[in-house]
């Protein structure tokens, strides 16, 4: 265990004042400790970070307002549900996702040009999408692929998010690159290939946009947990946990999705879960039963690759819905959202 760490949680009284709160801190400033808090419409909740020995000789419990601490007994501290009972809602530009509202994210896998991103966006947002995906900087097995526009890309998107409404999702590979993904997107996408880039996810946590973390080809769900974690400790609450499909022996699709992730995640964190079917399956023809399992399960959103002309896609054409199949699925998620008695975005 490392000498500084989150091992318990101080929970207010109900109805106690902020300065029973503020003089916590203060106490645990004072110690070499410090406090994050967590407030919801009932209780507020401390979670103390400090050295183990230097934590456990403070009487914390004797201060005005305490009901009770507790241990946290599970290693990762702030994402999960002992940390905070209500769901993490996150909200951009008036797009919700968690707390009972199902987010829509499509669009293309790659930036490849304005014509393109605005056609995919206008044909995206008038079957239901409420967010915009696409990828100026792209992580390819192949150094030969098509490796994105860059700044160009990013510029692209900031533009159809303007034309359309809709908030941009885009992924960040390189800390190098963060001022300018940060500037023209509104959710910062880390991906499976970079779900433990350490580094990465510190940097992520410090900067003020929500961020959408892909879950590794062979990550345990504590795994994933423990790099929301690396986020949320820097500061940045807004994360979104996404289910992409796991490595496994199965070749029938691209990828194995855990649909068991999302129930799990939702009972072990309060953050908002999303599922992406599309590299999940790696087939167009399995994105509409893989999506509709996923609202079953109780996602809180879905992330569907969707080209105007998937055929000549320069990335994971084989994977796009059309414009015209996208229409279809994404009516079919709107009826299972309003059946289970959720709302969109």
């Amino acid at each position: 265990m490392d000498a500084v760490s989150t091992e318990m949680m101080i929970v207010m009284q109900e109805g106690s004042p902020s300065e029973d709160v503020d003089r916590i801190l203060e106490r645990l400033e004072s110690a070499g400790a410090s406090g994050i808090v967590s407030t919801s419409d009932v209780v507020t909740v401390i979670a103390v970070m400090g050295e183990r020995d230097v934590v456990a000789g403070l009487p914390l419990e004797a201060y005005p307002g305490v009901d009770k601490v507790l241990p946290i007994l599970k290693p990762y501290k702030l994402v999960s549900r002992d940390f905070r009972r209500s769901d993490t809602v996150i909200t951009v530009k008036g797009t919700s996702l968690g707390g009972g509202h199902v987010a829509l994210i499509a669009g293309p896998c790659s930036v490849e040009s304005r014509a393109q991103v605005f056609e995919a966006a206008e044909s995206a947002k008038a079957s239901g999408a409420t967010m915009l995906r696409g990828g100026a900087y792209k992580p390819r097995t192949s150094p030969y692929a098509f490796q994105g526009l860059g700044v160009e890309g990013l510029q692209i998107l900031a533009e159809a998010s303007k034309a359309t409404g809709m908030p941009v999702v885009t992924e960040l590979m390189d800390p190098r690159h963060l001022d300018d993904v940060a500037l023209y997107s509104d959710v910062i996408q880390i991906g499976a290939r970079n779900m433990q880039n350490f580094q990465l996810l510190s940097a992520v946590g410090q900067v003020d946009r929500p961020v959408l973390l892909k879950r590794g080809l062979a990550a345990t769900i504590e795994e994933l947990l423990m790099a929301a974690e690396y986020i949320v400790k820097e500061g940045n609450e807004n994360v979104i946990l996404c289910e992409r499909g796991i490595r496994t022996f199965e070749t029938a699709t691209r990828n194995t999705l855990d649909i068991s992730a999302v129930p799990i995640l939702k009972q072990r964190s309060h953050l908002p879960v999303v599922v992406d079917p599309s590299h999940a399956a790696g087939k167009i023809e399995l994105v509409e039963p893989l999506s509709l399992a996923a609202i079953a399960a109780g996602a809180d959103g879905l992330m569907i690759e969707m080209h105007p002309t998937p055929e000549i896609a320069l990335s994971d054409g084989a994977q796009s819905l059309n414009p015209k199949q996208f229409a279809k699925v994404a009516a079919r998620i709107e009826e299972f959202v309003a059946w289970f008695g959720k709302q969109m975005g």
